[in-house]
């Protein structure tokens, strides 16, 4: 594996893999990384030539100043991870070398970014709109790779690949979970081990609440998800919204989405988590 750091060695890598006609799978990631980010590798390693994957904790994105500062920054036992899973290379870049300049710029990325994640954290998907469309313009690739913990982030890239006119696929991949059912996160390692006991909570009640569906309403199963998660200790649900998959835009009744997906966030003590699920016809 090469580890590049500046966007003119990405560039001519790049260059020289689409000379020779080979396909290359992108894995944007913000490190820190476990199996669910690896995940991601294995499938793109499978679909494609080449497989580049970026290694960048990107400042735009954040709009709580502690929650840049405390983000895990692993680099060394990334790569090595990355290594083993037979990466070509990881692009791992100072924050000088994407931004030399400041992005201004504003994406209209329209309904799915102004709700849920887009409502919570004003900025937030302008900020990953200006990352990934970076990225995909210095690769370009011809497929890139996202997990579907961040729902909704999947429906803004899809809306910006539109907009910018990229021509790659974007590939979707299931959560991966650790055996207690909670989903994987780089923010997993900042919880408590009682915090860690308690959080596997979150999944299993989206579980429980599938059962409610065939006979309860939208709200009822919404509130039966809320209370129930805060109820418990250490435990505060910022949102819980029943979307439609396809648009992201909430429903009030089952009837308004072919397929639904419910995406929740709760703090766990200081440690801010997401998940979600899908209620299926």
């Amino acid at each position: 594996m090469k580890v590049l750091r500046t966007v003119n060695e990405l560039r001519e890598a790049m260059e020289h893999h689409r000379s020779l006609r080979h396909s290359i799978g992108l894995v944007p990631t913000m490190g820190a990384l476990h199996q669910g980010h690896l995940s991601l590798v294995k499938r793109a390693r499978k679909d494609n030539d080449i497989v580049v994957t970026s290694v960048f904790v990107n400042p735009t994105q954040f709009n709580n100043p502690d929650d840049l500062r405390t983000y895990p920054r692993t680099e060394e036992a990334d790569c090595r991870l990355l290594e083993e899973a037979g990466v070509d290379y990881a692009f791992i870049p100072s924050v000088y070398e994407i931004y030399p300049e400041p992005d201004t710029r504003v994406f209209d990325l329209g309904p799915v970014a102004e709700v849920m994640e887009g409502a919570m954290r004003p900025g937030h998907f302008n900020g990953v709109a200006q990352i990934v469309s970076k990225l995909f313009a210095m690769v370009q690739p011809t497929r890139a790779y996202f997990g579907e913990k961040d729902y909704q982030q999947i429906a803004v890239i899809r809306r910006m690949v539109e907009l910018e006119g990229f021509d790659l696929e974007i590939v979707a991949c299931p959560i991966m979970r650790h055996d207690d059912g909670l989903a994987m996160s780089s923010r997993n390692v900042r919880l408590t081990p009682e915090q860690r006991a308690i959080a596997p909570a979150i999944h299993r009640t989206l579980v429980e609440s599938l059962e409610l569906k065939p006979s309860r309403t939208v709200e009822e199963v919404k509130r039966f998800v809320t209370e129930t998660i805060d109820a418990l200790p250490q435990m505060r649900t910022e949102y819980y919204e029943i979307v439609n998959a396809d648009t992201m835009q909430p429903i009030t009744d089952w009837d308004q989405a072919k397929t639904a997906v419910g995406c929740v966030t709760v703090y766990c003590g200081d440690v801010r988590l997401i998940d979600n699920i899908t209620y299926r016809p």
